[in-house]
């Protein structure tokens, strides 16, 4: 008895709960327990949010040092190497969980899953887009009365402006994205802006000719529908293709804990990416004078769309609380505001969703390697916003037409943007094309798309996590329905065969059962 209550205190020490006294009940647990409990179970968000903190008041203080460019480079030198990390496990992060995660599920639940995500992340953009045009009209950031204090792109950036191309080839480019000519380049490479050839005539008529041009930057999209139609078709295999969905699945996990390994230096990297993101910054005075409306009118919409409407759409659905699903995706969400890139923080979010809000595996690394390629919110939100303000800017009226086609193009080009610091800047140019706005104003968006970029980006992830859960969500409430008609099927197996033993009681009466009691009676 001794041996047993010995080894059973033991179990329940090791497990972290107080061990049952002979009256039966628990020891109380003290306040130092409990907040110890509580702070290692959040250390790691605590380390997160300590990081942000203390690298503002280094940016700050380190501002006043007035300090070299050499210099300001050795201070962002630790969180360079976090984006580095990042970085370096993306391609097999994305390519072995999209193998492993279209393998191991039925095609019709893949493609019901695959209808659900899409149906989330087009609903969510379009709420977004909406929310970025209503929010323009509302505050006018473009709206200045006085001509001598309207914002210029000498003054603020220099002049560098994107190259302008027609919303058709924009749309094009997309497509061969999708389908890339060798997986190898797709690694490093995408179709990006078309060179424009020209040719003179004797007329003196100008033509544009696009010509498919390589640009520096991870195809994602092209590895993503790649990645899952080669799932699919090891699954097809059967058996013989077994031995390599198990490499995929190892592969896959062995990258997770690398994962694991990145998140205990992420507070450090996202530290330092603060820190010299702020010491980077020049003429902040002139900066938030000439565009602060602007800044507040996009990050205005976006903490509207990510604290009310994504946690409002997640409660109604699931009837689960969704603050406490943001807390426990924080990490993440502080790494995408320090990183700017929605695909970096990809290994981390499928970390946190797994770890700490309960989504399985096969949904969470299949489903948010589509969404940090496919799901813009942030982006979609500030795209709107910008194809406003530069109207607004130029004194041009928008109407109803035009307002639908800002709507449309945003949540249509957001599809497929890169998952890079100032993607979306990049797509902007299409929509502007699209209205008949001029694109020279482009440039004032990237004086201030360094911050923007970095709430574009929580909200990006932020509505990827959320999806995934509903997600979860929907699969448990299916497996929930599946088990209780099996129940019911046992329930009603047992009904029939009490009702048979009530007529037979034994197997041996198969006569009686069979109306031979006068047989019976005679023996």
């Amino acid at each position: 008895m001794e041996e047993g209550r010995a080894a059973n205190g033991e179990t329940a020490v090791a497990n972290g709960v107080a061990p049952a006294t002979e009256t039966g009940t628990k020891t109380p647990e003290t306040r130092g327990q409990r907040v110890r409990r509580i702070v290692l179970a959040n250390l790691l968000v605590l380390l997160t949010v300590a990081g942000v903190v203390v690298g503002v008041a280094i940016g700050l203080g380190a501002r006043q040092a007035e300090l070299t460019r050499t210099q300001v480079i050795y201070v962002g030198f630790p969180g360079e190497l976090l984006i580095r990390l990042l970085k370096m496990i993306i391609i097999p992060l994305v390519v072995c969980s999209l193998v492993s995660g279209a393998a191991s599920l039925d095609p019709k639940a893949l493609g019901k899953l695959g209808g659900w995500a899409m149906l989330f992340f087009l609903v969510t953009t379009l709420l977004s887009s909406s929310i970025g045009v209503a929010m323009a009209f509302i505050i006018r950031p473009g709206a200045v009365a006085d001509t001598d204090t309207k914002p210029s792109v000498s003054d603020l950036l220099g002049g560098d402006v994107p190259v302008a191309k027609e919303v058709i080839d924009s749309f094009l480019d997309l497509i061969r994205n999708l389908f890339p000519s060798n997986l190898v380049s797709a690694a490093f490479q995408s179709v990006g802006l078309p060179f424009f050839t020209l040719f003179f005539f004797v007329a003196t008529t100008i033509k544009c000719v696009p010509i498919e041009m390589e640009q520096s930057g991870m195809n994602i999209l092209g590895l993503v529908v790649f990645a899952i139609v080669f799932g699919v078709a090891l699954r097809k295999l059967g058996e013989e293709g077994e031995i390599l969905i198990k490499f995929f699945n190892s592969f896959n996990e062995a990258t997770m804990v690398l994962v694991s390994w990145i998140m205990w230096y992420a507070p450090v990297g996202i530290m330092f990416l603060v820190a010299g993101k702020i010491v980077e910054m020049e003429d902040v005075a002139m900066l938030f004078s000439s565009l602060g409306k602007y800044i507040a009118c996009c990050m205005v919409g976006h903490a509207i769309h990510g604290i009310l409407v994504l946690p409002a759409i997640y409660a109604v659905i699931t009837r689960k609380n969704p603050y406490t699903f943001l807390w426990g995706i924080f990490t993440a969400l502080a790494t995408a505001f320090g990183t700017s890139s929605s695909s970096a923080t990809l290994p981390l979010m499928m970390k946190c969703v797994e770890e700490n809000n309960g989504v399985s595996k096969h949904i969470s690394r299949f489903i948010l390697p589509i969404g940090a390629t496919i799901n813009m919110d942030g982006a979609a939100l500030f795209q709107c916003v910008a194809a406003v303000f530069i109207a607004q800017l130029n004194d041009v009226s928008l109407n109803f037409v035009q307002v639908i086609t800002i709507l449309v193009t945003a949540t249509a080009s957001s599809v497929g943007a890169a998952g890079i610091p100032a993607g979306g800047v990049l797509t902007l140019a299409i929509i502007l094309e699209a209205v008949g706005l001029p694109t020279n104003d482009i440039s004032l968006i990237l004086a201030v798309d360094w911050l923007v970029d970095r709430t574009c980006t929580v909200l990006n992830v932020e509505g990827d996590a959320f999806g995934a859960g509903l997600l979860q969500h929907f699969v448990d409430r299916g497996a929930k329905k599946d088990e209780e008609g099996a129940l019911s099927e046992v329930r009603l197996g047992d009904n029939s065969n009490a009702a048979g033993t009530m007529v037979e009681s034994s197997p041996l009466m198969g006569n009686v059962a069979k109306g031979d009691c006068d047989k019976e009676s005679v023996m």
